[in-house]
């Protein structure tokens, strides 16, 4: 029997390599499909090789592009490679053009049973291409591994059969535990930004609703800067971030350290060392939710709504006074909210669930 982990991002990797490291402990026959969709050196060798990964076996080298031309070029590629291999199952991690590309590739062709990581969220926003993908990768899946019971609900009232989907937890929960096992020293993370343990905020800000239009950014930029002159913040900026930000042509922001993009495992240390984190990103909701550091969620939608429902994160979108609401809340209360995305043992159910289902 052969597994093939799909993946093509950042969050893909981090989120399949519990898996992997499972079927490399238990010597299975496995592959890994790398699309490269980020395509950065980062996101290449120098990732795999400080997550302490096998490098893939094959890399399609497809970059960017436009949505349709993007998941197209994958979809031929990710084909091909799949009628050459032949894998018995084929997994793919949350809601990307990869992931789509991967899922489809894998279902028209014969004998590949699908796997969804991460199966049955939803934001409910169509506006969203990850909405997108998550729905059809959902609906075209054979098992369908739902993080909880709020997304086995989901998947069951959008009529997929109970039979494909399994409350499995959220394999976040074992990649935190084993990157922060292999990370370095936190307090090497630390000086090199010049912060002190609990002293300072995290800052990431990516997604096009809140950076293409620049008088959504400039008014969250300069709602962050006030929260800035109580909290330092430190901003690792994503490329697209730069982009529009320069483009608005603002004076030096006051309180917030832009820096460069950074590795995840430095990115891991400074999520665990912050008094607060301020985030756009689901993926990162969740880590700080398990990590215990308070989340203020830049957006006004989420599909990771139990970080909501325990406390461990707020929805502001680009609201002052939700801000500055949540802010002094979170000053307030010591975290201790319970993680709702499981005992870091969700890759060796995925792997059980999926080897029964092939034998």
């Amino acid at each position: 029997m052969q597994h093939c982990f799909i993946l093509g991002t950042r969050p893909e990797i981090i989120k399949l390599s519990p898996l992997i490291r499972i079927a490399q402990s238990r010597g299975l026959d496995f592959c890994i499909i790398h699309t490269n969709q980020h395509y950065t050196a980062s996101m290449d060798e120098v990732f795999f090789r400080e997550l302490e990964l096998p490098a893939p076996n094959v890399n399609l080298h497809i970059g960017s592009g436009d949505h349709s031309t993007q998941t197209g070029k994958m979809l031929i590629a990710i084909g091909d490679e799949l009628a050459r291999l032949k894998p018995d199952v084929v997994y793919v991690e949350g809601d990307t053009n990869t992931v789509l590309a991967g899922a489809l590739a894998a279902a028209k062709q014969p004998g590949i049973l699908v796997a969804h990581v991460e199966a049955g969220l939803r934001s409910y926003d169509r506006s969203m291409p990850e909405e997108l993908n998550r729905i059809v990768t959902d609906h075209i899946s054979d098992l369908l591994f739902a993080p909880t019971a709020v997304q086995e609900k989901i998947l069951l009232e959008e009529h997929i059969s109970r039979d494909k989907v399994f409350v499995t937890g959220n394999s976040i929960v074992d990649a935190v535990q084993q990157h922060l096992a292999i990370a370095k020293d936190a307090d090497d993370t630390l000086r090199r930004y010049h912060l002190h343990a609990h002293q300072y905020a995290l800052l990431t800000l990516h997604r096009p609703a809140n950076v293409d239009d620049p008088a959504i950014l400039t008014t969250m930029l300069e709602n962050l800067q006030r929260v800035a002159q109580d909290v330092p913040m430190l901003f690792p900026v994503h490329p697209r971030t730069r982009k529009a930000i320069d483009a608005l042509d603002m004076p030096p922001m006051k309180g917030i350290t832009m820096i460069e993009p950074i590795g995840y495992l430095d990115m891991l240390q400074l999520m665990q060392q912050a008094r607060l984190i301020l985030t756009d990103s689901g993926g990162i909701q969740e880590e700080a939710c398990i990590l215990k550091v308070p989340c203020i969620t830049l957006r006004e939608n989420t599909e990771r709504p139990e970080t909501v429902d325990v406390g461990a994160s707020v929805l502001v979108g680009s609201d002052a006074k939700k801000l500055d609401d949540a802010v002094a809340n979170f000053s307030t209360i010591t975290p201790a909210w319970d993680n709702p995305f499981g005992d870091g043992h969700s890759a060796e159910r995925m792997i059980d669930i999926a080897t029964s289902h092939v034998a």
